[in-house]
């Protein structure tokens, strides 16, 4: 499996690229619209050929990269099962699988940052939590039909019951973190470790975070694949 990960600085958005060597079939997910060029160079260099975008959520913070690199490769667009948008080639549900090759991606609903989020587990190994899992934290759930017991129910239940070992890849990092594994999430994530379902919540409604900056265009232009019209 080839497997990279990717940054946008102005979001701190991490875009994954995988791909099956054998076929030369590949797969972006959270692509980012600003880095298309990046994507595509990177694509044609790895003698690659983009089948699929896939999305862990309708995004509130940067604007999809999909509709480009759709036009661009003749990709499908997938995104979760009941997001708000209209111009997906598919929807993909819990326990759906993309199978290239060697490479296998399963959703895994987490719901809770948003009422439509999937992580995918990339051949059993690799975790990609978007939003719902952060390295040391978690995403928000102050708007987007998000829901803190939810949120709580998806990580401890899902996500924190797979294998020790299972590598955590999220949407997001502010610190510069990379990668960490569930085993570490699970002894040392402050939101989750030692706090009940109820504590979690009364702590996540006690938040008061500002909007995100490119929310009123983001989230639009996202349930058009990236559109902005």
């Amino acid at each position: 499996m080839l497997f990279r990960q990717l940054f946008d600085p102005e979001t701190s958005t991490y875009t994954y690229l995988i791909a099956d060597p054998d076929s030369g079939e590949a797969l972006l997910v959270d692509p980012v619209l600003e880095q298309v060029e990046r994507d595509l160079k990177l694509l044609k260099e790895l003698g690659l050929t983009l089948r699929y975008c896939l999305e862990t959520h309708v995004h509130a913070d940067h604007i999809t990269g999909a509709a480009r690199l759709r036009e661009a490769t003749g990709c499908d667009s997938i995104v979760p099962e009941h997001a708000q948008v209209n111009c997906a080639n598919r929807f993909i549900q819990h326990d759906g699988v993309i199978q290239m090759g060697t490479v296998e991606v399963r959703a895994i609903a987490t719901p809770g940052h948003t009422d439509s989020h999937m992580a995918y587990l990339i051949n059993g190994t690799h975790l990609l939590t978007g939003d719902v899992l952060l390295i040391r934290g978690c995403g928000r759930t102050d708007f987007q039909s998000g829901d803190a017991g939810t949120l709580f129910d998806s990580v401890t239940q899902r996500l924190f019951s797979l294998p020790d070992s299972t590598r955590v890849y999220p949407a997001h990092d502010y610190r510069g973190q990379t990668v960490s594994t569930v085993v570490e999430e699970k002894r040392w994530n402050p939101r989750f470790l030692g706090r009940t379902r109820d504590a979690f919540i009364q702590f996540m409604n006690s938040l008061d975070l500002p909007s995100p900056q490119k929310m009123m265009e983001a989230v639009p232009a996202n349930e058009r694949c990236g559109n902005r019209v």
